[in-house]
Order: structure tokens, then C-alpha cells, then sequence
């Protein structure tokens, strides 16, 4: 019960755009799979990593990227409602 967004950077990196929950789905595990089903497709575009901004303020979701691998780094380019930057090296896929 929610929705997960990408999109292509370059050949290596994808960004995940959007990740939304609806509040009476929260915390039931749903962020996971669906920032697992993000990672996934990007994986399969080719992908070797995933990046993501968010705000101070979104507490839930930055603990959620730090418990899956996502790490802080330099912002690359500045966004008006962006504080925070993440990234994960992905696993390189072996599908066609």
C-alpha cells in the first residue's frame, strides 16, 4: 500500500525518486520491499548504484535507508528540499 519511483542518472546510477507508504500501512514492513523492489529494477537497468535525497525532518525514512545499506554522502547536486543524500552499491545483476 504505497508507490516507489526511479529514475536513470547514467549507466551506473539510478535515483530513487519517490517512496510513500500510506499511513495506515506504516510500519508493517512495507518500505522494505518496496525500496527492495526499487533496487531491484534498478538492477536490472544496469545499474551499480542507488541514490537518494531527502529532509531533516523525514526521521522514519532516513533510519529506514541507513537499516538497508544506504549511506550519507556529498550532496551531487543541490535541490531546493534536499538536506540529505544517500547511496548503496548495488550488486551487479545477472539477468538479460
Amino acid at each position: 500500500m504505497g508507490c516507489v519511483g526511479i529514475r536513470v542518472v547514467d549507466v551506473t546510477i539510478t535515483e530513487l525518486t519517490r517512496l510513500f507508504v500510506y499511513p495506515s500501512a506504516r510500519g508493517q514492513g512495507g518500505g522494505a520491499h518496496l525500496l527492495r523492489a526499487a533496487e531491484i529494477a534498478a538492477q536490472r537497468l544496469g545499474s551499480t548504484r542507488m541514490r537518494l535525497d531527502t529532509r531533516h525532518d523525514l526521521v522514519e525514512p532516513r533510519r529506514l535507508y541507513a537499516k538497508h545499506g544506504y549511506r550519507e554522502i556529498e550532496a551531487p547536486a543541490q535541490r531546493l528540499y534536499a538536506d540529505h543524500w544517500f547511496e548503496k552499491r548495488l550488486a551487479v545483476s545477472r539477468q538479460v
